[in-house]
């Protein structure tokens, strides 16, 4: 790429090399910016033949046709690509959905020279209109070489993002007490259905009881064959461990548990377990508050019917500190 002082006049389709300001300071043009027909008779209405701007060399690509190629291989799901000014594509939400992130390979992708990719964080909920990742080019042009590498990159591992849906999020919600069930619902309901409505769900399946064993197991039996996308048990007491009533009942109905505490706090005591494809979530001292934990975190890829594994539950602990 090589800069070079042309006439106004036959500037058409030339890059811009700087901005280019009134006399009085204000912006007329920014660096980057394609010259049009309509600039030039701008440009010479300020009074300016010369423009200064710069050249692509052979091997080099154009900042936006670069953004856009890595913009269309990075990601999947229900998004669309907006070009943006300065050499910048934004990834941006088509409908409600959950962002799933692979951290390391867009650690990749972003140590590699010419591009750099921002995204929301893994199992961020995002609204339909809302940026989910931008992707910049190094100013003005970068070596094809670099641009192809990139690409294959991801052809070969990607995508680094997936904006998974949340289409008819039904969600199957158990109060249990080991005094009252009813006690269990009066204290959280409020709660549950405020935390539900900010994910675009519902609470479709409700049901309480008394927190022993066999109880909650017939009520998670009856919540399973409705189907939902997730079941979230609101329990008044705290476990110690899987060996508890709820654990035991999320084993009694077949369920296969995934993970037992989170390195979240508010939330350690999380405890998910999968019956199939439905996940069963208890997060004791959760469903009380409406302040923001784990719940909070892995709630919207659950309602995006996505397996969140204990794996992925311990990476949480980098930023898990909410309170």
């Amino acid at each position: 790429m090589r800069a070079l002082t042309v006439n106004v006049k036959s500037s058409t389709g030339r890059i811009l090399c700087c901005t280019v300001f009134r006399p009085g300071g204000k912006k007329l043009l920014a660096k980057g910016h394609v010259i049009s027909e309509e600039d030039i008779r701008v440009l010479e209405s300020e009074g300016m033949d010369q423009i200064w701007v710069t050249e692509l060399e052979e091997g080099e690509i154009g900042e936006d046709e670069t953004v856009c190629a890595v913009a269309s291989e990075m990601g999947c799901g229900s998004f669309e690509i907006r070009l943006a000014a300065g050499g910048r594509a934004n990834l941006v939400a088509t409908e409600n959905c959950c962002v799933l992130v692979d951290d390391e390979l867009l650690r990749q992708i972003n140590c590699t020279a010419g591009v750099v990719i921002a995204t929301s964080l893994n199992f961020t909920y995002a609204v339909a209109g809302q940026r989910i990742a931008t992707v910049k080019s190094a100013p003005f042009a970068v070596a094809r070489e670099q641009l192809e590498a990139i690409v294959g990159i991801l052809k070969e591992r990607g995508p680094i993002l997936q904006a998974r849906p949340i289409r008819n999020a039904a969600v199957g919600v158990l109060y249990c007490d080991p005094i009252s069930g009813e006690r269990a619902r009066q204290l959280f309901e409020n709660i549950m259905r405020q935390r539900l409505e900010k994910f675009g769900a519902q609470a479709n399946f409700v049901l309480s009881c008394l927190e022993d064993v066999n109880s909650v197991t017939r009520c998670l039996q009856h919540l399973l064959r409705s189907k939902p996308c997730a079941i979230l048990v609101a329990s008044t007491t705290a476990p110690a461990g899987p060996e508890d009533v709820v654990g035991q009942a999320m084993i009694h109905v077949g369920s296969q548990v995934e993970r037992f505490l989170a390195p979240v706090e508010p939330g350690n005591l999380l405890l998910l377990a999968y019956k199939d494809d439905v996940p069963v979530l208890s997060a004791p001292g959760c469903f009380r508050s409406a302040k923001t934990n784990v719940v909070d975190m892995v709630l919207p890829p659950l309602l995006a019917r996505y397996r969140v594994t204990g794996w992925e539950l311990g990476g949480l602990g980098h930023g898990g500190l909410l309170a």
